[in-house]
């Protein structure tokens, strides 16, 4: 069995920890690695060194900041497969889903990589006589970032290419119950040259949160995880003085009109509904069908479904693996249960993979739930699983209005053939991430990724621009250099005139 370390000035940090967890891989149940839990000690210590390490790296040149992050781009690049080969271990996701998380996080390294660019100021002349102004981005300093479990490489390069090449220094603390991606990387890190306490790792659970939150040294804070916590986030990070942005659930919702091509949208369907099990911020769990569109569509999902192979992410021949842990498979089946108690109708249950399941995996099948309606459980909350559901409408209009009176607003998509219908839903649906055609609408790493309502709290999205944005300050400095003989007291407010 394996066991983790922190990971502190470019090495592995043992730490006094207070506490051990398990890691398990969920397609056997197998516990496989033990991970620490650290004391108020050690991260105190790995604060500390990173405050250290942000003082030097913040002034290191833009060119070398540049070239680490090229020699990162290129490893991360090269050790791909192994990196997949470590989230499928311990996530369950099938290899070629992992191997595209890291493409998407690989993405994000690109766009840190133009950081010259992305750290210029502004400059303006004689704004009044002989008096110029310029502006600069200062890095903050240290940044945290608290990432979760169904990314467990790509949010982590979310927050910290953009941090680290915007001259901070990075805390990551890893969810748990996936943790060993996180030190593949901080070894990545270190192998591109980047400075001594830059990037480091430390591991733990909300105590560690908690501590992490209110220290003194810790400058700023990014989050990604459920709507309640990242509420709880926001609160108290910001009331100890932290920039904190946190970014929470999703409900996403795929309108279907009834001129869509129905094979499209069954494809889209299953693949954004079912791919990672459904453990995705960003997976369609409600499909909206408009007027007389749900028989034919559903006939033609649960087609597709039939074909589905659950099984081992490390299998290639598996489309779909096991969800994280025993507790959430079965709190994701329970749904069936409470849709059926409700009123609405399973065409789908997918307990039978798990009843057949003999490996001790925490598999369950796609499931696919009819009659849908806000008030029952599985249209509410979110669910986080291979859970597909199916609410009719009889209008867009209606169907916008279902959308929009959602608390949440993280990702939407339509699917039609009316260019007009397309454009009046992206001008009028309130959600942050709207896809035309396209059922996961994530954002280039040029744009920024970012939901509205209550899948985010504070005033940045994550990666992109507003990563740089968030993970800097601006400092405008006015300046003059008079002849001291035209020097004069004057009482009067400053003028640019």
């Amino acid at each position: 069995m394996a066991l983790l370390t922190h990971w502190k000035d470019s090495a592995p940090y043992a730490g006094t920890p207070i506490a051990m967890g398990e890691v398990t891989d969920p397609a056997t149940g197998e516990v496989t690695t033990t991970v620490p839990f650290a004391s108020t000690e050690d991260l105190d210590a790995i604060v500390a060194s990173a405050r250290l390490a942000a003082a030097s790296w913040s002034t290191t040149s833009l060119s070398k900041r540049t070239e680490v992050l090229f020699r990162f781009r290129h490893l991360l690049a090269t050790n791909a497969d192994r990196l997949a080969t470590i989230i499928t271990a311990e996530h369950g996701k099938v290899h070629a889903d992992a191997l595209g998380e890291i493409a998407r996080g690989l993405e994000n390294v690109e766009f840190a990589c133009g950081l010259a660019n992305q750290l210029k100021g502004e400059f303006s002349s004689e704004v009044s006589g002989g008096v110029d102004v310029h502006s600069v981005h200062e890095a903050l300093g240290v940044v945290v970032g608290i990432t979760p479990f169904n990314f467990p490489l790509m949010v982590p390069l979310w927050m910290a290419a953009n941090a680290i090449a915007a001259g901070n220094a990075f805390v990551l603390k890893p969810s748990e119950k996936d943790p060993s991606s996180s030190m593949a990387l901080a070894e990545l890190w270190a192998e591109a040259g980047l400075t001594a306490g830059v990037f480091n790792v430390v591991h733990g659970d909300a105590a560690a949160v908690g501590h992490l939150l209110t220290h003194p040294e810790v400058d700023a804070i990014s989050f990604v995880g459920s709507t309640p916590v990242a509420r709880s986030i926001y609160q108290r990070g910001t009331e100890a003085g932290k920039r904190v942005q946190a970014l929470g659930g999703a409900k996403n919702h795929m309108v279907v009109l009834p001129d869509a091509d129905l094979d499209l949208v069954a494809d889209a369907a299953v693949s954004a509904g079912f791919g990672s099990a459904g453990e995705r911020c960003m997976a369609v769990s409600i499909v909206v069908a408009v007027g007389e569109v749900a028989d034919p569509m559903i006939a033609k999902i649960s087609s597709r479904v039939a074909e589905l192979k659950v099984g081992p992410g490390a299998d290639p021949s598996s489309d779909m693996g096991p969800l994280i842990t025993a507790a959430h498979r079965d709190k994701v089946a329970s749904y069936l249960d409470t849709t059926t108690a409700q009123g609405g109708v399973v065409v789908i249950d997918g307990r039978d993979v798990f009843k057949a399941n003999a490996t001790g995996g925490f598999f369950l099948g796609p499931c696919l739930l009819d009659q849908l309606q806000p008030g029952m459980a599985a249209y509410d909350d979110e669910i986080f699983g291979p859970v597909l559901g199916v609410v009719r409408v009889s209008t867009f209009d209606e169907a916008l209005a279902l959308i929009n009176a959602n608390p949440y607003g993280n990702g939407t998509a339509i699917f039609t053939r009316d260019g007009g219908a397309a454009r009046a839903f992206a001008t009028k649906v309130s959600v942050g991430m709207v896809g035309i055609n396209v059922p996961i609408p994530v954002p280039h790493a040029s744009f920024s990724f970012g939901g509205w309502k209550d899948s985010l709290f504070g005033g940045h999205h994550i990666y992109g621009p507003e990563g740089f944005a968030f993970y800097t300050r601006s400092k405008v400095v006015t300046s003059r250099w008079p002849d001291p003989a035209t020097s004069s007291v004057d009482l009067g407010f400053p003028q640019t005139r």
